[in-house]
């Protein structure tokens, strides 16, 4: 008999990374999501994949603070016993993030190195720390931004860390290779969820300029990134490794 696929999903309360928890439910694979301030909203999208037929856990994890992780490694490992008697997982989703957006002349230190820990820091050494329980055969996708590519101003700091993050994919894709872990990057264009204070869902103006600046005409929306990196973790894309794969509706083309 099959094991069942099991992700880990930091930041699965809302935006990307709730839809990626529902997206892997419709397609058979439970999760263990992260939350960091709101509880309610993370059982909320446990409850909606339960009732798409998944078993979804959600455990708190700060990922800007690393003396975290190893407790919970703890509490995963525990947590990958009690519900699925596992003692690995096959997939991580490095999603948890904030948007920020300050002029290069007006950059703080503080809220640069807030950036660093939660968007370069943290991802790396959670996926160091949780490496002993993913699976040979796994799939690691790290988040990060069409900004990486494209510029606009006010986001060097957090386009800067994304960046990071794309030659990291790189670097433990090679590492990992031995182990059959594949490891990806997805990069989203404008997306319309509260992201960045929901300026894009909620700012006409900015939608606007989003639409008119992507090749199929309008802004991105969860539902179009949730399935693409479950595609991407899935043995549809066995081959697919060290990539950056855009999913921005051909933005700035």
């Amino acid at each position: 008999m099959q094991t069942k696929p099991i992700a880990v999903i930091t930041g699965g309360s809302r935006g990307l990374g709730a839809n990626t928890v529902l997206a892997l439910a419709k397609r058979g694979i439970d999760s263990v999501l992260t939350w960091n301030s709101n509880e309610q909203a993370a059982q909320a999208v446990c409850a909606e994949a339960a009732a798409l037929g998944a078993t979804v856990v959600a455990l708190p994890l700060d990922t800007g603070d690393t003396r975290q992780f190893m407790p919970f490694r703890q509490r995963l490992q525990a947590t990958l016993e009690q519900h699925w008697a596992r003692s690995t997982f096959d997939y991580l989703v490095n999603n948890a993030g904030f948007g920020h957006n300050a002029p290069f002349a007006a950059q703080t230190e503080e809220a640069f190195d807030e950036l660093y820990r939660v968007h370069l820091k943290g991802p790396y050494f959670l996926a160091q720390t949780l490496l002993p329980l993913i699976s040979d055969g796994g799939s690691i996708v790290n988040l990060s931004s069409g900004l990486a590519r494209f510029s606009l101003p006010g986001y060097s700091a957090y386009a800067a860390m994304k960046g990071a993050m794309e030659v990291i994919s790189r670097y433990q894709a090679k590492e990992l290779g031995q182990r059959g872990i594949r490891v990806n990057t997805l990069a989203p264009g404008a997306i319309a969820t509260d992201f960045g204070g929901g300026a894009v869902r909620d700012n006409p103006q900015v939608n606007t300029m989003v639409a008119s600046a992507t090749a199929l005409g309008r802004a991105g929306i969860a539902d179009d990134i949730g399935p693409a990196i479950a595609a991407l973790l899935s043995d549809d894309c066995h081959w697919v490794n060290g990539q950056r794969i855009e999913v921005s509706g051909g933005m700035f083309l």
